[in-house]
């Protein structure tokens, strides 16, 4: 009786703190719409008018458009930054869950048949650019599933509200004012400018500014339409790397046998060696054949689970899709799908299970290995090359074999 008593006035006290604080926060959205209006005007217009941008287009752009309260890491006017939201207590999971068949399969298949019915235009886009077919549609497939993943927002609204009160807001004033020049140059209806919750624009999502930089006109009709054009979205994508330094005719990489003798800590961009080096000290394909190349190209070493999985001999060009996205497992992801597009062949190199810590637990080693002088790449709970190199070197400065990855073992020893 007590209890349900206890609970009774809990509930009534929940709602009236509820009555009490909905007024307050209706007048604080209140004055920070008020607020952006402002800022539309005094910020944003003066930048947009340097580039070119007319005052027909500006009211049009943002004629009743108001904030987007629901996109993740706003900070409304006169609130404090929260720390960023990052779960470091979440179980650490294996590099192979983002490469896992349940994932690529589908991509193969429905990228299959689109290799085929764009034949044409992509042997063009090949021809003009350099970049192989397959590439580019591994790259359309991974970024929004060959054009068929909703992109939902308002491209003007989204970036509007991320320039006004977002946690990175500096970064996104100057894509709003591109988005703005998109709509002035390149007459892309209003109603047709969608993006992601990020500001990401279109089946290749480019932010805006690059679209500016990089996206083309392919077929031919006097628009870069990177939303329901196919050809020039495809052709947006090779134009891209090719500007980021794709080079013709060479591989992004081959899955590799790494020998024993040959250290895990040699990985990174920044230790690239002759192929004849590699395939001196016994590096070979997986399928024990030499690597592909000439002997003076440089390839580098990339294990992104370290000697817990498999391991790849890879050419700058892997480093060139690195650019589309800041991961290792992103640029393998579209090369490994984009091999899958041409031939069947997947990753045999088994990916060992991770288990017994956590994203916490990684960056408390980081923060360790970072006070004996080791570079990790920041403290982030994250592996990547640089704290797998690190976690090599300081196994074999130890007397440890090197394993250039964590395990929950290692984690507690690592001091």
């Amino acid at each position: 009786m007590l209890a349900a008593l206890r609970t009774a006035v809990l509930l009534l006290l929940a709602v009236a703190l509820s009555a009490l604080a909905a007024p307050a926060l209706a007048q604080s959205k209140a004055a920070a719409e008020t607020a952006f209006r402002d800022w539309l005007q005094t910020t944003v217009w003066p930048l947009a008018q340097k580039k070119g941008v007319s005052q027909a287009t500006f009211q049009a752009a943002f004629a009743g458009v108001t904030l987007d309260w629901t996109l993740p890491d706003l900070v409304p006017p006169g609130t404090t930054p929260k720390p960023p939201q990052v779960q470091w207590q979440a179980e650490f999971q294996s590099p192979g869950r983002y490469l896992s068949e349940d994932k690529i399969a589908p991509l193969v298949k429905g990228g299959r048949a689109l290799v085929r019915e764009w034949g044409k235009t992509l042997a063009a886009i090949e021809a003009r650019y350099g970049v192989p077919k397959e590439i580019v549609v591994a790259i359309w497939g991974r970024e929004s599933a060959y054009g068929r993943a909703a992109i939902p927002k308002n491209a003007i609204q989204t970036l509007a509200t991320k320039g006004f009160m977002a946690t990175r807001r500096d970064m996104f004033l100057p894509e709003l004012v591109a988005a703005l020049e998109i709509l002035e140059g390149d007459h892309i209806p209003l109603s047709e400018m969608k993006s992601s919750v990020a500001g990401a624009l279109g089946q290749p999502q480019f932010l805006p500014s690059k679209y500016l930089a990089y996206a083309v006109d392919f077929d031919g009709d006097g628009r870069r339409d990177i939303w329901r054009s196919v050809p020039d979205t495809l052709a947006s994508i090779a134009n891209y790397l090719k500007a980021h330094g794709w080079k013709a005719g060479d591989a992004w990489g081959v899955e590799a046998v790494v020998p024993a003798a040959v250290t895990c800590a040699l990985e990174g961009p920044e230790q690239g060696h002759p192929l004849a080096d590699w395939t001196k000290a016994g590096v070979t394909r997986i399928d024990g054949a030499a690597p592909p190349g000439k002997a003076g190209d440089t390839r580098f070493l990339m294990m992104p689970a370290g000697r817990l999985g498999p391991a790849f001999l890879v050419s700058q060009n892997f480093y060139v899709l690195k650019t589309y996205n800041e991961s290792d497992l992103y640029a393998l992801f579209v090369g490994h799908l984009a091999d899958r597009l041409a031939a069947d062949g997947r990753i045999r190199g088994a990916w060992g299970t991770k288990a017994g810590f956590s994203r916490g637990d990684v960056r408390a080693m980081q923060q360790r290995l970072e006070k004996l002088g080791y570079d990790v790449g920041g403290a982030d709970g994250l592996v990547g090359f640089k704290t797998r190199t690190a976690i090599g070197a300081w196994q074999a400065k130890n007397g440890l074999p090197a394993t250039c990855f964590p395990d929950a073992g290692l984690i507690k020893t690592i001091r």
